[in-house]
């Protein structure tokens, strides 16, 4: 009896601690000082957005000469733009500008994160670079973690396409697979539910998944194409893992060709 009661206490512990430490799971940021200085090898700007509700958000912004348009990235969960405005020459060598944000507590961005305010704040920058480009002009591109949220934004507007890049179906049936012992249905905070928004996508869905991705496995894209099989396309890449894709030759051909 006393067995089963330690059982059950740390049970409890662990469900207990997962919901109140749940944010070290999603969210892996590199804190930023305000005085750090981007440098890439490609001419950019740094942008600040300060919102209602005293949170900020900061970003880079890429640009070329005479673009087709722009690509609003939603990045994963590590790190910041820092790390990840690298990504920007597979798009700026295409003809695109390029435009990334860090979520609040990445990077230099600030303020109270939860979901909704991470909707509610990229929804808000999406409506500034409708001020600067025809929606018919602006791609979105949400990698990993950020391909729920890039999915989120594109149900709202009506840009030029959607991509998603190693997407998930839902952070729920993710975190099952891994935790299938544990009541997430109850003690989950983010839950950013991709398949409910990509039912109601009215844009052209690409999606890229590696075939030997073990962290989120291809079938979730195959979940997601289900969902809006006559605006979404598949893009699979033969023996890509999670965080490999851009090494693909593949993935660059796939990528020009969608962007064409």
């Amino acid at each position: 009896m006393n067995i089963l009661i330690g059982i059950a206490i740390f049970y409890l512990v662990l469900i207990v601690a997962f919901y109140i430490f749940q944010h070290f799971v999603f969210f892996r940021p590199e804190i930023l000082p305000s005085t750090f200085e981007y440098k890439y090898e490609f001419p950019h700007e740094e942008l600040s957005f300060n919102m209602e509700d005293g949170g900020k958000i900061n970003g880079i912004y890429f640009t070329v000469p005479n673009s087709k348009g722009v690509v609003y990235y939603f990045k994963g969960n590590s790190r910041s733009i820092k790390g990840w405005g690298k990504f920007s020459k597979d798009f700026l060598s295409k003809g695109y500008d390029f435009f990334m944000v860090d979520y609040r507590g990445f990077g230099k961005s600030k303020g109270k994160r939860t979901e909704t305010i991470i909707y509610n704040d990229m929804q808000h920058i999406y409506k500034w670079l409708t001020k600067k480009y025809k929606e018919e002009n602006i791609i979105i591109y949400g990698r990993s973690l950020g391909s729920g949220i890039a999915a989120r934004i594109a149900s709202w507007n009506t840009p030029k396409m959607l991509i998603l890049d190693s997407p998930y179906y839902s952070l729920t049936h993710q975190l099952r697979r891994f935790a299938y012992w544990m009541p997430i249905k109850y003690i989950l905070r983010y839950r950013i539910p991709t398949f409910q928004f990509v039912r109601s996508l009215t844009v052209p869905l690409h999606l890229i998944h590696g075939n030997n991705d073990l962290l989120i496995t291809h079938n979730h894209s195959e979940k997601l194409l289900a969902e809006n099989p006559t605006l979404g396309k598949i893009h699979t890449i033969e023996n890509g893992r999670h965080n490999n894709l851009p090494s693909f030759k593949q993935y660059h051909k796939v990528l020009y060709e969608i962007l064409e």
